[in-house]
């Protein structure tokens, strides 16, 4: 082949693999999406009952490490994750598939009324329930808390 011919094949494989990756998310099960969803609805309820262990129950086991007990983690939501803890509104956005899992974005008002988006990312475990590993808050000025 000559040079221009295999940069040219390159650029289709490229193309057609962004494409196809595309296709492949966007086929995310809708039992995965609402079971996802669901997650994060039940831990967000827990905390707002200050239902520790339910809100604990939901963590993924890396979490679990860092945060060992129920008091801990809770103590951890309620000082750095106040829009997550009490929440005036909270709406569901997309979910976006990554190399670490999917990641759901949840648009939250705190209990001061600032803005925040929370950006979750959940592993399934072996017994196919997802767990959240982790979340990050942006406010809607785009700075990262």
């Amino acid at each position: 082949m000559t040079h221009r011919l295999r940069r040219a094949f390159a650029l289709i494989l490229f193309v057609f693999g962004i494409g196809w990756g595309t296709f492949a998310s966007a086929q995310m099960a809708d039992a995965d999406r609402d079971a996802i969803r669901g997650t994060i609805e039940s831990q967000i309820g827990a905390f707002q009952q200050d239902d520790g262990p339910a809100a604990y129950s939901y963590a993924s086991p890396m979490i679990r490490q860092l945060f060992p007990s129920v008091d801990i983690f809770m103590e951890m939501v309620r000082t750095g994750y106040q829009p997550v803890y009490r929440p005036r509104s909270v709406t569901f956005g997309e979910i976006v598939e990554t190399p670490r899992g999917p990641e759901q974005r949840v648009f939250l008002t705190g209990p001061d009324g600032t803005n925040w988006v929370a950006i979750y990312t959940l592993e399934r475990q072996p017994d196919g329930t997802w767990k959240i590993s982790g979340c990050r808050l942006v406010r809607d000025d785009g700075s990262i808390a």
